[in-house]
C-alpha cells in the first residue's frame, strides 16, 4: 500500500475510492465499474500534475524523505553487476549505514560507495537511518584509495540526513573523519561521479560528494543542515521549518543555478517512488553520462577539473 504524505491526502482519498471500487467489482464480478473508477483515475491523474507541478522546497524535503523512495541498495541491485561488498575500515568496525565494493556498471569495472537508510524498522536501526559513523567514512576512504591505486571509477550515492552526532561517533573522531574522505575524494586520480539520490545533508553528503560531475534527482534536497535544525538554530522553533527551507536554496533547481549540481534527473509524475524502475534507468543514464564526459581525462586533469568545480561554485546564480 502506498504511503502518502501529508500534502497528498486529497490524492489519497481519490485513489482510495477507486481501489474501493475495484475491490467490490472482483467481490462481485457482475458490477461494471470501470467507468466510475476511470473517472476517479483521471481525477488522480490531475491532481498529481497540480501537486507536483510546483512543489515549495519543503515539500521536496518531505518526498526526498518518502519511506517507499528507493534507497541506495535497490540501486545497487538494479545497476550494478557482480557488487563485492567490501567491509570494515580495517580501525575498528564496519558501519551499515555505508555500503561500499566493487562492481561493474555497464560493464566497466567501477567502485561503489553509498549510503544505506534501509526499508523497514529492523534494517533502518541496523543502517542507523543511514547516518554514518567515522568508521563508515573511513570504510569510505579505503575504498576510495583502493580505486585509485587500480585506476577505476569512483560512483557514490548520497542519502543521508547527516553524520551520526552521536556521543562515541565524536568520541571516535567523527569531523576527522569526514575531512579524510573529503579530502580522499579531491585527491584520487580517477573519474568520481555522485548522485543525490534522497536527502543530502550537512558534511555527511559532502564526504562522498565532493565529485568531478554531482547529479540529483528532480525531488532531492542538498543542503548543510535539515530545515529543522535551521529553524531550531535561527527562530530557536523547529516548526519554522518551512521557512528555513525556503531560505536554504536546497532544492536541485537553486543548486544547478548555483553550480553546486551539474545534471537534474526527472523523476517520475509524483516522485521515485511511485515508479522505481523509471527512475532507476533515468539514474543509470545520468551516470553514464557524467562518466562519458571525464573520458580521456588523465589524473592530474581530474584533480583538477575536481578542485576547480568546487573553487567556483557560488560564482553564478547569486542574483537569482
Amino acid at each position: 500500500m502506498t504511503q502518502y504524505l501529508d500534502f497528498e491526502k486529497p490524492l489519497a482519498e481519490i485513489e482510495g475510492k477507486a481501489e474501493e471500487l475495484r475491490a467490490l467489482a472482483r467481490a462481485n464480478e457482475e458490477m461494471d465499474i470501470s467507468e466510475e473508477a476511470a473517472a476517479l483515475d483521471a481525477k488522480a491523474a490531475k491532481l498529481l500534475d497540480e501537486l507536483y507541478g510546483d512543489l515549495t522546497p519543503w515539500r521536496k524535503c518531505q518526498v526526498a524523505r518518502h519511506p517507499e523512495r528507493p534507497h541506495c541498495k535497490d540501486y545497487v541491485e538494479a545497476l550494478f553487476t557482480e557488487f563485492t561488498p567490501l567491509a570494515g575500515d580495517r580501525n575498528f568496525a564496519d558501519d551499515l549505514a555505508v555500503i561500499g565494493g566493487l562492481a561493474r556498471f555497464n560493464d566497466q569495472p567501477v567502485m561503489v560507495i553509498g549510503h544505506e537508510k534501509g526499508s523497514d524498522t529492523k534494517s533502518r536501526i541496523e543502517r542507523n537511518f543511514g547516518m554514518a559513523r567515522p568508521e563508515g567514512y573511513r570504510k569510505a576512504v579505503r575504498l576510495m584509495e583502493m580505486a585509485g591505486r587500480f585506476g577505476l571509477p569512483v560512483i557514490t550515492l548520497i542519502d543521508t540526513a547527516g553524520a551520526y552526532p552521536g556521543k562515541g561517533a565524536e568520541e571516535r573522531g567523527q569531523s576527522e573523519a569526514i575531512a579524510r574522505s573529503t579530502e580522499m575524494c579531491l585527491k584520487i586520480g580517477v573519474p568520481l561521479v555522485s548522485v543525490i539520490i534522497g536527502e543530502g545533508g550537512s558534511g555527511g553528503a559532502v564526504a562522498f560528494a565532493t565529485a568531478n560531475r554531482v547529479a540529483m534527482l528532480e525531488h532531492s534536497v542538498y543542503s548543510v543542515i535539515s530545515p529543522e535544525g535551521c529553524a531550531s538554530i535561527l527562530w530557536k522553533d523547529s516548526e519554522k521549518m518551512r521557512e528555513a527551507a525556503e531560505a536554504l536554496r536546497l532544492t536541485a533547481q537553486d543548486l544547478h543555478k548555483l553550480g553546486v549540481c551539474d545534471h537534474i534527473i526527472d523523476e517520475p509524475k509524483g516522485g521515485a517512488h511511485r515508479d522505481r524502475d523509471a527512475t532507476v534507468e533515468s539514474v543509470r543514464n545520468a551516470i553514464a553520462a557524467m562518466l562519458k564526459e571525464l573520458e580521456g581525462k588523465d589524473g592530474a586533469a581530474l584533480v583538477k577539473d575536481r578542485r576547480q568545480k568546487f573553487l567556483d561554485i557560488g560564482s553564478k546564480g547569486l542574483a537569482a
